[in-house]
């Protein structure tokens, strides 16, 4: 059933955002490609990911798609490139493919889940 609800919502977002399809498209490929244990769900209106607790979301926009940190303020951010000032999220703001490796995206999505997946089991 969360496989359809996914399935739905890239249609979705592929006809009313289709140029942020193809690079929603390939952060979901990083995501997904952390292991078999990564579960995603549609909500809040974007794709929330897990293994098993969760640990990022990925949300498109008009200019934009952002993958987002729920426990981003506890990252490391060697590179500078995570934005957000609260207490507990972080985010990035990702406009082109180019910045899936620019931007470090692979480094900061196993981060996220190792550290998500850390603290819950305390």
């Amino acid at each position: 059933m969360a496989e359809d609800r996914v399935h739905q919502l890239l249609l979705d977002i592929k006809q009313h955002h289709p140029e942020q399809h193809g690079l929603l498209l390939g952060a979901r490929a990083l995501v997904l490609a952390l292991g078999p244990d990564v579960r995603e769900e549609v909500k809040y209106g974007g794709i929330l990911f897990s293994a098993p607790q969760p640990f990022c979301g990925l949300f498109a926009y008009t200019q934009h798609v952002s993958l987002e940190f729920g426990d981003g303020a506890q990252l490391p951010d060697a590179f500078k490139v995570l934005e957000g000032a609260g207490k507990q999220r972080r985010h990035l703001k990702l406009r082109t493919v180019e910045d899936l490796t620019a931007k470090q995206v692979s480094h900061y999505l196993g981060l996220a889940c190792s550290i998500s997946n850390s603290q819950k089991r305390q």
